[in-house]
């Protein structure tokens, strides 16, 4: 990993629009998806997978199996992770109100839970559990009544859907669950076929092929975000544990080739100390290969002058995760303005948040922290306006109006509000 100035250093960020290739074929699949339904998802199931599919929704019994199949100190770990995710999530719920005004009008929203949620849970490779808590639970919690499920019918090649994944579900109060993967998972979703009803929004993690599909079903439903490599940025000054460190850049470093793992530090000794620790831990490191690639090709060491100069680093970087390595990380927290998670001290390194604290680890990535938020309960929610007006707020306030609406040349407008006043005796 390299060291340098912190002012030679540019992060290059792509959004990942796919190549024409790509787009063409999965522009091909929603639209077989459209017209065939259920036996496309079979078709695709055979063809992408390898797999024979009779029944696209998993039973009772089968997720029930799944628990026999599954550590004791798994299923505890993951109930513990639950309860967690689940009461501080509860902590983000909102009320309707209503404000009665003097003048007898009455203005408010109405919140309500979005009717029918699906959940994309990714197979293709690996198994992420933890994944389907973070996405189900905000929605369970906002009172979501229907979610559905979708995962590929095989995980890292092999056929049949890890039981990790469906004791999460079941954990997670997610009842309905189907074998189907990839873009044509997605539009199954947002389209509907027999056997999955549409959804209203999409949410969920995938490869490539599954973000171009949301982005093309977007608008049809609503989605969660377009998500980028994971990142992490550490701000820490010569207080820090090198050894510490190291292995949170490797926490990140490990899950892809494009994830930057960035230390910020005013301390040349800890950036010397970090960049050899990193080195050994990295020998030992089972995934080795997709860390020793990141870390040489997006990670870096970035010297500053002060903490502060760190500061602006970081609020430039806007990372996914933002650890707060330094002596006094609660006088420094008030200044980070761009992140998804802030990390605070020795203790609380990144994994601590990814599976069990309990704030959502499904963070904006790719530098979006600028201007987005972590998934939250507001993600699966929607609010209506109510306008109750008086008879007297309107004959009060109708000809300002009236003056707005002509001003926009939308004399319709106007005069909705002047016959009103001409039948009251306001104007003649």
């Amino acid at each position: 990993m390299r060291i340098l100035p912190a002012s030679e250093f540019q992060l290059k960020r792509e959004v990942e629009y796919g190549t024409p290739e790509q787009n063409e074929s999965v522009l091909r699949i929603i639209e077989a998806v459209r017209q065939d339904g259920d036996a496309a998802l079979r078709r695709f199931a055979q063809q992408f997978d390898g797999v024979s599919v009779a029944e696209l929704r998993v039973s009772d019994e089968e997720v029930q199996a799944a628990y026999e199949q599954v550590d004791a100190g798994f299923v505890a770990a993951l109930r513990q992770a639950a309860a967690n995710i689940r009461a501080f999530h509860e902590k983000q719920k909102r009320t309707s109100w209503m404000d009665l005004q003097p003048d007898g009008s009455l203005l408010g929203q109405i919140i309500r839970p979005l009717k029918r949620v699906g959940l994309y849970v990714p197979g293709g490779k690996a198994a992420y559990p933890s994944s389907v808590l973070m996405n189900a639970i905000p929605a369970l919690v906002a009172g979501v009544p229907e979610i559905a499920m979708v995962t590929p019918p095989a995980t890292a090649g092999e056929e049949g859907i890890n039981p990790h994944i469906l004791v999460a579900a079941a954990e997670a109060g997610v009842r309905e669950i189907y074998r189907a993967g990839g873009a044509q998972a997605v539009a199954a979703l947002a389209y509907g076929t027999d056997s999955i009803p549409a959804v209203d929004k999409i949410v969920g993690p995938g490869n490539i092929y599954v973000a171009l599909a949301k982005r093309y079903v977007f608008g049809v439903v609503d989605i969660d975000m377009i998500a980028g490599p994971t990142d992490i940025v550490v701000l820490a000054d010569e207080s820090a544990d090198p050894e510490y460190v190291a292995a949170d850049l490797l926490a990140q470093a490990e899950h892809d080739e494009m994830s930057p793992a960035i230390l910020v530090t005013p301390s040349r000794e800890l950036a010397e100390s970090v960049k050899q620790e990193l080195w050994r831990q990295l020998e030992v490191l089972p995934k080795k290969a997709i860390a020793a690639v990141s870390t040489a090709t997006k990670g870096a060491i970035l010297l500053v002058d002060s903490l502060d100069e760190g500061i602006d680093v970081i609020n430039r970087l806007a990372p996914e995760h933002c650890e707060l390595l330094v002596q006094d990380a609660f006088s420094v927290l008030p200044q980070i303005e761009n992140a998804g998670a802030i990390f605070l001290g020795a203790y609380s390194t990144e994994p601590v948040g990814d599976y069990f604290a309990g704030p959502n680890h499904v963070l904006p990535t790719n530098g979006t922290a600028r201007f987005s938020s972590p998934l939250n309960v507001d993600d699966f929610i929607k609010k209506s306006s109510v306008i109750h007006y008086s008879k007297e707020a309107l004959l009060a306030n109708g000809e300002q109006i009236m003056i707005l609406a002509r001003n926009e040349g939308l004399e319709g407008h106007a005069r909705a509000v002047e016959i009103r006043l001409k039948k009251e005796g306001k104007l003649k």
